[in-house]
């Protein structure tokens, strides 16, 4: 590589004006994963002798983005899409678009959209791209933690990911796509898949600490939840009873007299259920009434997870998502769900078993505690973190 870069900067330093050669000496030197200044003085002058060298514009980029400087690598990979439609621009602007600093949670809205736009384009460009569909799947990752973690969003990100790896066999060895996909299963409450795919990432990657972390804390949640739910957070049973015995019709709110608003945006009456008695899925036009007996939290803080239980018997957990990280509920506190969502666990991982039932409950609005509607203050969007050029 020496004897090419030494052959490169002889042909540059006798051929004034070669942009072409500029451009091979600066790509050679941007081979490494660290900034090369040489690189963005080589590659800077080539795209200023020819304008139209979309390859050059497109290292150019790559250059000022391992410097840190996302907004001059977007404009270089803009830059390049002015003079020529191409799938390498398309992909690192759909993933710069992603990481550009704004003034605004709107803003930032419009980036991921457009991010997810350019990604499809570079799809459109070649679908047979494992590279894009992936980079396309990121894209929607972002936009389903964006927009309130849609179901809808959420298998088009999986449906991406699936076409990676069917294009391209590489794919499936790629760390970071397993963890991408983990995450996404872990939100949507996946727990057997997310685990699979943290160990995964965690195997192909062993110096990369977060796939491990990140498997050993789900496990850590699982070990902890379990062992709350079957104790009942463990409250003493004369305690538990006094509890229950506090539980009155007025503290179910708006949920109790006709005035609640459902999805379809109608008031309905909704009928008290006893959580034994709910079904996997969304119950339409019934509410839970319980008392909380115990509250977890992660190392993420996402979910905000509680066991609820009633006269009826057994506890429930509910995951509460989308909420600030001062929200939360206290022991002792009463908690009506409306039209819950039931989801039924069952998770094997590397001989650990977990058997649970949980309501997932998308924020906190929805709920009731004490009688009283939860304020808009309670509610933020989540988010997504992911290594910079990684994908």
């Amino acid at each position: 590589m020496e004897k090419t870069l030494q052959q490169m900067e002889e042909a540059a330093g006798s051929v004034q004006g070669n942009a072409q050669v500029l451009m091979l000496t600066g790509k050679a030197l941007n081979v490494t994963p660290d900034y090369s200044p040489k690189a963005e003085e080589l590659l800077s002058k080539a795209v200023k002798l020819e304008p139209k060298l979309v390859e050059a514009w497109n290292q150019l980029g790559e250059v000022y983005w391992k410097k840190g400087d996302v907004a001059a690598a977007h404009t270089c990979f803009s830059g390049a899409l002015t003079h020529c439609k191409n799938k390498v621009s398309l992909q690192n602007l759909s993933m710069v678009l992603r990481q550009l600093r704004t003034d605004s949670g709107d803003e930032h809205s419009r980036h991921v959209m457009d991010s997810v736009r350019q990604a499809k384009l570079a799809v459109q460009m070649d679908i047979l791209d494992g590279r894009s569909w992936y980079i396309l799947g990121n894209a929607y990752l972002s936009l389903y933690f964006n927009t309130g973690q849609n179901p809808k969003i959420s298998q088009q990100a999986l449906s991406a990911y699936a076409q990676a790896e069917k294009v391209d066999r590489t794919a499936s060895s790629n760390p970071d796509l397993h963890l991408n996909r983990a995450t996404l299963h872990k939100y949507e409450e996946n727990y057997g898949e997310a685990l699979e795919g943290f160990s995964r990432a965690a195997a192909l990657d062993p110096a990369w600490p977060e796939p491990w972390q990140r498997e050993q804390q789900l496990l850590d949640f699982l070990t902890r939840l379990t062992s709350l739910l079957e104790s009942k957070g463990k409250v003493k049973t004369k305690k538990l009873q006094s509890m229950l015995g506090n539980l009155r019709p007025a503290h179910l709110g708006p949920c109790g007299d006709g005035r609640y608003q459902s999805a379809s945006g109608q008031k309905v009456t909704l009928e008290r259920k006893p959580l034994s008695a709910l079904r996997p899925g969304v119950n339409s036009g019934a509410v839970v009434l319980g008392k909380v007996v115990f509250s977890l939290t992660t190392e993420e803080k996402v979910p905000f997870t509680f066991g609820l239980v009633d006269s009826d018997g057994p506890c429930y957990a509910v995951m509460v998502y989308n909420m600030v990280q001062s929200w939360g509920v206290l022991i002792g506190d009463s908690v009506a769900i409306p039209e819950p969502n039931l989801r039924l666990h069952r998770i094997q991982h590397k001989g650990k078993d977990y058997s649970f039932s949980s309501v997932r409950v998308e924020t906190p609005l929805l709920l009731v505690v004490n009688g009283k509607p939860q304020g808009s203050s309670s509610q933020a969007a989540a988010t997504v973190a992911s290594r910079p050029q990684c994908e």
